[in-house]
């Protein structure tokens, strides 16, 4: 069972949280003049690396916050917990965490 260290609670079983997806999508600059193609690449187009992937995270049984999360989608190993606002996880620029890693 994998242990998420929520940035509020601490370390929790990952039962209580939901993934809610890719994190830090932008949205189209200025939707009145954004075409069909450009709203659907937006809505339904998501990254699926192998390797470092960015992630929003709801803690939906404890403090229900919204948080960021590097997990690496080959060893499912969380690299950083970070808060919504902070910037993206860079993994070349920081070294990874064992915080609220698999085990």
């Amino acid at each position: 069972m994998m242990q998420i260290t929520c940035p509020w609670c601490g370390p929790r079983d990952q039962r209580e949280f939901r993934c809610g997806g890719e994190a830090h999508i932008k949205r189209p600059a200025d939707p009145a003049s954004t075409d069909e193609a450009a709203w659907a690449d937006y809505v339904f187009m998501r990254t699926n690396p192998k390797g470092t992937h960015r992630e929003l995270w709801n803690h939906v049984h404890g403090c229900r916050r919204w948080f960021n999360m590097a997990r690496d989608t080959v060893s499912d190993r969380i690299l950083a917990v970070y808060a919504i606002g902070e910037p993206p996880f860079d993994p070349d620029a920081a070294p990874a965490t064992s915080e609220g890693a698999a085990q």
